[in-house]
């Protein structure tokens, strides 16, 4: 067993009641939790201490192996302010880029979602959506368009702001047969619809962009 399976399954094992919470708000439960590996920082494993309390988000292959990790602070403070100054989201040092649930693609039949952060992923995927997501609206990079060549669609769900925008068209640029999704400030981004109004708005707003 690789120290980052070991790394992982530990984690995932220490899930605490806080952490449940902060999914549960997101819409995800404990088969969304189990399914992802998610988990939190309670032992760290070495050059793992300054994740240390914080939530766990696996990238794993196909098979559930972990390729990588990914941390996000929880608790409610100003995460530059606080003590350590660190980010919302954080990863391991020296990671290339990665597409978080790259299963999807190897799932997915013609058509792939790609989302704006892991959570919004892990929402579509709730509701029957094959998606992946990447970490963060300036984190496109130009070898993940072979990943998603293959596809006779891909949708691209941005969040409702500047960065959501230039995330949306810089994939429709870079993706041949992509389109975006844009998600309107009442919609918020795709966690916040799926609460807001369930399921059916999200099949809603990408229907309409197909014009079905």
């Amino acid at each position: 067993m690789s120290e980052l399976e070991e790394a992982t399954a530990a984690y995932e094992a220490a899930l605490t009641p806080a952490a449940a919470k902060y999914l549960l708000g997101r819409g995800l439960g404990v088969e969304e939790a189990t399914t992802y590996r998610v988990g939190v920082v309670a032992d760290p494993f070495p050059g793992h201490e300054r994740f240390t309390g914080m939530l766990v988000i696996p990238y794993l292959d196909q098979d559930g192996r972990p390729l990588s990790l990914r941390f996000r602070c929880i608790e409610e403070h100003d995460h530059r302010k606080a003590a350590s100054k660190h980010g919302k989201y954080m990863s391991l040092p020296h990671e290339p880029g990665r597409l978080f649930n790259i299963g999807a693609v190897h799932r997915a039949d013609t058509e792939l979602h790609i989302t704006e952060g892991e959570f919004d992923a892990i929402v579509l995927n709730k509701v029957g959506l094959h998606a992946v997501a990447v970490p963060g609206a300036q984190s496109w990079a130009p070898h993940f368009r072979r990943v998603v060549a293959g596809f006779s669609k891909v949708w691209v769900w941005g969040d409702p702001d500047e960065a959501g925008s230039d995330f949306v068209n810089t994939i429709t640029r870079d993706v041949r047969n992509a389109s975006g999704v844009r998600l309107s400030k009442a919609d918020g981004d795709v966690t916040d619809l799926y609460l807001a109004q369930g399921a059916e708005a999200i099949y809603q707003r990408f229907q309409r962009g197909s014009g079905e």
